[in-house]
């Protein structure tokens, strides 16, 4: 696992801590009468902070997803040995935003060539995913992938898997509660400046 020097002194107490015992993925789902969908696109910070600003999202919960290991550490995670990525799950109205409308989103807000990491931030704890919670939504996501794909004329990287337990992270809203540290860390990391390389003069 590897970050910026410059953010070094941000996640350094992320490895001697653990994470929240996991939550099975039925039981995320059982939320009615709102959705859940759930995205890697690296640092969960900056995927929560983006999918906040979307109408119809009711909240964000960044953590992990997609391990073998039953309530893995967050030490055991970025070790990179336990298989989870770093995702978020966006729980949403879907009278006000679909599960397509969430998927375009998510793919103008992830670097989908990138499968060892994202941006700064390298590591199959941040390797792009999205997690499915049914037939439905595993249909969407691919179609949405063949879209994409056509759309920017190479292959696209992002796995597309099916929902798991998912282990909370012990930090949400960082970027609300040390706005100054994210947006250096954002900044340095590259993440806006390789999103806006990838879609320039694409459509969206």
């Amino acid at each position: 696992m590897f970050r910026l020097p410059i953010a070094a002194s941000i996640f350094a107490f992320l490895f001697a801590a653990n994470a929240a015992p996991e939550v099975p993925a039925a039981t995320l789902v059982a939320m009615g009468p709102t959705e859940i969908a759930t995205f890697g696109a690296g640092c969960y910070w900056c995927v929560e902070r983006d999918f906040d600003a979307v109408k119809g999202v009711v909240e964000t919960t960044p953590g992990f997803m997609g391990g073998t290991v039953e309530n893995p550490t967050l030490d055991e995670i970025h070790s990179g040995t336990t298989g989870d990525t770093e995702v978020v799950t966006v729980k949403y109205d879907p009278t006000v935003v679909s599960y397509k409308d969430l998927l375009d989103y998510y793919w103008m807000h992830v670097d989908p060539f990138d499968a060892d990491g994202q941006f700064c931030d390298r590591g199959p704890e941040y390797r792009p995913a999205i997690f499915v919670y049914n037939d439905d939504q595993k249909k969407l996501a691919e179609e949405s992938k063949q879209n994409t794909v056509a759309q920017l004329m190479k292959p696209v990287v992002v796995e597309i898997a099916k929902a798991s337990a998912f282990t909370p992270a012990p930090d949400p809203d960082f970027y609300k509660t040390n706005p100054i540290r994210y947006k250096y860390y954002r900044a340095g990391c590259g993440r806006d400046a390789r999103i806006k390389q990838i879609w320039r003069g694409k459509p969206g």
